[in-house]
Formats: C-alpha cells, structure tokens, sequence
C-alpha cells in the first residue's frame, strides 16, 4: 500500500471517527449525562457542609460544550490510529473485503481495547471510588488494557499459524479459547477494587456502567460503519455506468 493510498485512507479514519463522535456524543448526553447528574446530587446529599469546593468549570458547560469537545476529538484521534491499523491489517487478516475488514478491526478492538477492561475495572460514576487510590486504579486499568491488546494479538498470531494444520475453524476456536483463557488468569492475579459506598443506589452504579459501555460501542462500531464504507469506495470504485440512450452499433 503505496503513503498516497495511506494518507488517503487516513484521512477518511479521522473524518470518520468525527461522525461516531457525534453519534457517540448524542447517546453520551441523553443516556450518560442524567446518571452523571444524578452521581453527583448523591454526593452533594452525603457530603458535609466543609468538604463542598467551588467549580472552576460549571456543571452545564460541563454537560454540553466540554462533552462535545472531549467526545469529537477522542473520536477523530482515535479513527486516524485506527485507519493506520486497518492499512496493516487489510489483507492479512483474510481475503475481506475493506467493508468487512474495517467492522471485524473495530468490532475487535472494541472488545480488546474497551470490554475486556472495562469487565475487570469498570466505569465508576462520581461518589464511587476513595481518591488516595486513584492512581493505583488508573495504572492497573492501562496495564490490563495492555494487557488485553497484546494477548489478542497474539491470538490472531496463533489462530494464524495453526490454520494450515486445524483448519481456518478449529483454530479460531483455539485461538480464542487461549485468550479466554490468559484474559482470565490475569483477572485472577490483578488486584480488584470494592470502593462502592454502602448506601449508593446499585440501580445508578448500573445504569452508569452500562451508559458507559453504550457510548464506546456507539463510537467503534459507528467507525466501522462509516470508515469501512468509505474505505470500500476509495479501494473498490464501482465501474461507471454507461450513459443511458445511447445504442452500441450492432455488429455484423
């Protein structure tokens, strides 16, 4: 794949990364947003009177403009990197079409990059968590993202080299079952966090969590969508179609 084709390409990943930012950003305000606010009248009701600060950002440009500005440039960095892996993996993943190949990349990253994560160390709303051990929780959420990301390519390595014995289904099945199986005993080695307060309303913490996982499926599998679209044009063009009432001479 020749940098003009690249850049092209990399420049259709951020435009659509753009677009399932705004659809990300329509389910973050109208499905994240009230179990946000409603986090953050819980901690307000059990707060004592010395511990409220003064917010530098209100809540409401909180809620539109800095979610909006957040959500689209996570959405337009993220669909230019993965633009760039899908011109490494276009190919080499199976005889796919671009369409197919931008949904299966992203689906998979979705699930390594964001759900395999997000089931050992999921989203906590405001009021959850004891902040002396934030950084401690950051540090372990990256390393089992990591983690994550490095196993699953090596599944696809492994699913790769063991085709020519097993056959393409049977290693996909082994494949995955390794990664299952290593995902697995680093959750059972990593340390886990129980910092949920007694009385915090567990139908909140639930909708939260699941708001969360909403928006970042919206944004991965949207670029799929768009990206694998867009892409399928830029490196299948349809024939241009003959211009209609004109007779081909007959021959004879």
């Amino acid at each position: 794949m020749n940098s003009a084709t690249v850049r092209n390409l990399l420049v259709r990943g951020m435009l659509a990364g753009l677009a399932a930012g705004l659809l990300a950003l329509v389910v973050a305000y109208f499905l994240g947003e009230p179990s946000v606010d409603s986090a953050i009248g819980f901690e307000e009701a059990h707060a004592s009177g010395h511990d409220h600060e003064i917010e530098l950002v209100s809540r409401s440009l909180q809620s539109t403009a800095g979610l909006a500005t957040g959500v689209l440039i996570y959405g337009i960095a993220f669909g230019g990197i993965a633009a760039l892996g899908f011109c490494f993996a276009l190919g080499r993943v199976g005889r796919f079409s671009p369409r197919a190949t931008a949904l299966l990349l992203s689906g998979s990253a979705l699930l390594a990059v964001y759900v395999v994560p997000f089931l050992k160390y999921p989203a906590n709303p405001p009021s959850v968590g004891d902040p002396d051990t934030i950084g401690k929780r950051t540090t372990l959420y990256f390393l089992m993202m990591v983690l994550s990301v490095l196993l699953a390519i090596a599944a696809v390595i492994l699913g790769k080299r063991l085709a020519p014995r097993l056959g393409t289904w049977y290693a996909t099945i082994a494949a995955v079952a390794a990664f299952a199986v290593a995902i697995g005993l680093a959750y059972a080695f990593l340390p886990t966090f129980n910092e949920v307060p007694e009385h915090f309303p567990a139908t909140l913490l639930w909708r939260f969590r699941i708001s969360a996982l909403a928006i970042q499926a919206t944004l991965w599998v949207g670029f799929g969508l768009v990206f694998g679209e867009l892409a399928e044009r830029m490196l299948n063009p349809k024939p241009a179609a003959a211009p209609s009432g004109r007779s081909v001479p007959a021959t004879h």
